[in-house]
């Protein structure tokens, strides 16, 4: 399977040479708040009548609005990303069994609830653009309060290398709404020993008209690169 994809290995010479072609101007962030409800308002006007909407008629009554913690800035923190010079490309496990290729083009550290950890910054191959990284991840809440088998983070490209990590805008794969939709599990390291209480959560118990907290097939540790 290397490879079959050895060439992805541009990819990181390719997120290093647009970050410094073009420096984009910093960002307000005196419109924070309001640009997050923003989009989540749209995403809700989406997810509850659009027709390519992820989430199927019978279940729009009880999932949209969509659920979220409360905002909270603690959990928007500045993380480094550190390219590695092995960038190893593996399969991930999918919701409807298949696997997905990756490559994981480096770590990203930062500091979260008083403690230095560390998620693994994903490309999919092939690689459609070199401009986002995807970044999959569970914590303490995954299977309780968040979707079981994790939730997605997506990333712009950095000219300087340190990215805004807001766990505010932490989503639920489309499997979670649909069980049709092929949504990759997040690799072992990327699975958080604290609970992220931020970005999006599970409707209340009572409001559930489908289990959502089953145990899922998830990549086993020995499984990681």
């Amino acid at each position: 399977m290397l490879n079959k994809y050895k060439t992805a290995g541009w990819l990181v010479v390719a997120l290093t040479t647009l970050g410094s072609a073009c420096n984009p101007p910093a960002p307000d962030e005196s419109d924070y708040v309001t640009l997050l409800h923003e989009d989540r308002t749209l995403k809700d006007e989406f997810y509850g009548s659009d027709p390519e909407s992820p989430v199927p008629l019978d279940r729009r009554s009880w999932m949209v609005p969509l659920r979220y913690y409360e905002l909270d800035l603690t959990y928007r923190v500045p993380a480094q990303l550190n390219i590695a010079e092995d960038q190893p490309i593996f399969d991930i496990p999918t919701s409807t069994g298949l696997t997905r290729p990756y490559q994981r083009v480096g770590r990203l550290e930062f500091i979260l609830n008083g403690e230095t950890r560390t998620l693994a910054a994903l490309v999919e191959l092939p690689a459609q653009t070199v401009d986002r990284l995807f970044v999959p991840f569970r914590d303490e809440t995954s299977g309780t309060e968040t979707y079981s088998a994790g939730r997605y983070l997506d990333l712009y490209r950095s000219p300087t290398g340190v990215y805004d990590l807001d766990f505010n805008r932490a989503y639920h794969p489309d499997c979670y709404f649909n069980e049709e939709y092929d949504c990759p599990f997040p690799p072992p390291e990327n699975r958080l020993r604290t609970a992220v209480r931020a970005g999006e959560m599970l409707p209340p118990e009572n409001e559930r008209r489908i289990p959502l907290t089953n145990d899922v097939e998830l990549q086993p540790e020995s499984s990681k690169p």
